[in-house]
């Protein structure tokens, strides 16, 4: 009797079509995780270019549905190729991401359009295509299992929608955990694109002239694309360090303050500049703000102080020596690294580096732990962390000052009508009986314009006048002003609107420069 072989099982007859769509799937999502990495030193990480890359993706794959399902009105022979080339059209069209924005991200972004119409913008022309070309293979793929088992419509069905978010979920899941963290946003782009055309490939194993056609063509256009983006400098990373959380730069700032100095940037905005060989000389004018008011508050006597962001560490670098303890709580080891390699920032005894969320840091304290000084200097220009902005927060806070003691936070907003910062003093009027609001004197002087407030609080405020003179530490001197607060909501846990709150600033582009 003749052996017969045995028949394919159903899950092996639809596991090459459930395999593609669970590997698309998993692509599109760490490309949209990646995307904000590869944007933020243009335009930072915020709320809005948050919205507008999963605005986009989500977008693209819609239409990609749309179209896969169009072409999957065909004879079963064909939907192999058909597959084929929208893998092999995402795959080109990831690849040419990084030359893409190495190209239209400065011209867009030197446009009079506002901030988040630029961020919208660069978003759909870089990521809509290959979310699209990515959305046309799960119907192609899908139509191709229901030809293999046309007898249980159901169960395949189900199995390609879950592979499908099975994929999702681990592509979310990798391009925040392994894609970003180990190989960076470039490299993490060009394995997206090289996993998407090896798939192509793989939809024409049967067909060995179309194989080797589709072999050269990726050859000669992927090779072409890779020449033109390494003579553009697209394929150079522009981040010293790519971290988790930010790109890392550091500049020489030489020519910016005439001495040996460097600046840190973190995505697109500079954090502040370290002088080499005098810590205490404090270039940007907010921290000055905050130098000047402890000076006014406490004068020689020593202070325990809270940093809550920690950065390019230039005001804990200055105190050391001055402070009796420092705490300091940054978010990302990797910009700590940077700061003692490059920045020349070296924790003695006396100063602790935490690293870990800022508000979760604080509360983790033991209870008898306390502070004559907090600073919060996490805000990022558009990227502001609303809880720590909160009444709550602002409660935790208090809690942790001593007598006598003072909470000062930096925000950037409008001269005129600054409305997140109205509603950020109405809600520490909430917490502390004491409320100060300083601008330097060259901003307090301008009719409008985009300028950094320093905001005081406290139980028990010396009162320091209405001008800080600091220019014999650093050339600048300081306004208390009076913020107009109608209208102005109090911020808390559940509701911080702080993104429509600077809708002002973004939407004008002389106000976001």
């Amino acid at each position: 009797m003749a052996d017969t072989a045995p028949a394919p099982s159903a899950r092996s007859m639809i596991l090459p079509e459930a395999v593609t769509v669970f590997l698309v799937a998993g692509c599109a999502l760490v490309l949209e995780i990646v995307a904000v990495r590869l944007i933020a030193p243009y335009v930072g990480v915020s709320l809005y270019s948050w919205t507008a890359i999963i605005a986009t993706v989500l977008a693209g794959l819609s239409a990609g549905h749309w179209l896969g399902g169009r072409l999957a009105d065909a004879p079963a022979s064909r939907l192999g190729g058909r597959t084929a080339a929208m893998l092999a059209a995402g795959a080109l069209f990831t690849l040419a991401i990084p030359l893409l924005l190495r190209l239209l991200a400065p011209r867009l972004l030197g446009t009079d359009l506002d901030v988040m119409l630029q961020v919208g913008l660069l978003s759909l022309l870089l990521f809509a295509l290959p979310a699209l070309f990515a959305g046309a293979v799960s119907p192609l793929a899908t139509r191709a299992a229901l030809a293999r088992r046309p007898e249980r419509p159901g169960p395949v069905l189900g199995a390609m929608y879950a592979a499908g978010a099975l994929g999702s979920i681990l592509g979310t899941l990798a391009g925040g955990f392994v894609f970003v963290p180990y190989l960076g946003s470039l490299r993490s782009v060009l394995a997206v694109a090289g996993i998407l055309a090896l798939l192509a490939l793989f939809q024409l194993r049967r067909r060995p002239q179309s194989l080797l056609l589709a072999l050269g063509l990726f050859v000669a256009l992927g090779g072409s694309l890779g020449f033109v983006a390494w003579r553009w400098g697209a394929l150079a990373s522009p981040c010293l360090v790519e971290s988790r959380h930010f790109c890392i730069r550091v500049d020489d700032a030489l020519a910016l303050t005439g001495r040996p100095s460097r600046l840190l940037v973190l995505d697109h905005l500079v954090h502040g500049i370290n002088d080499r060989d005098d810590p205490t000389r404090l270039y940007s004018p907010y921290l000055a703000a905050i130098d000047a008011r402890v000076r006014a508050a406490f004068g020689a006597r020593p202070f325990d102080a809270f940093h809550l962001g920690g950065g390019s560490y230039t005001l804990p670098r200055a105190w050391q020596g001055r402070a009796r303890r420092q705490l300091v709580v940054e978010l990302d080891p990797a910009v700590t690294a940077v700061a003692r390699r490059y920045l020349w920032f070296q924790p003695d005894a006396r100063t602790v580096v935490i690293h870990d969320d800022g508000r979760r840091a604080l509360r983790r304290l033991p209870p008898v732990m306390r502070f004559d000084v907090v600073v919060v200097d996490a805000f990022r220009d558009i990227a502001v962390p609303f809880h720590l902005l909160t009444r709550e927060f602002f409660l935790e806070v208090r809690g942790r000052l001593r007598p006598g003691g003072m909470l000062l936070l930096n925000l950037v907003d409008r001269r005129q009508r600054p409305q997140l910062a109205a509603a950020v003093v109405r809600t520490l009027q909430e917490v502390f009986p004491q409320v100060e609001s300083w601008l330097e004197l060259e901003e307090a002087a301008r009719l409008d314009g985009r300028v950094t407030w320093l905001l005081v609080a406290g139980t028990e405020l010396a009162d320091p006048g209405a001008t800080l003179d600091h220019r014999l530490a650093s050339g600048y001197a300081f306004r208390q002003l009076a913020i107009p607060l109608e209208g102005a909501p109090v911020l808390t846990d559940d509701r911080a609107p702080v993104e429509p709150l600077l809708a002002e600033v973004l939407r004008r582009p002389e106000l976001a420069e």
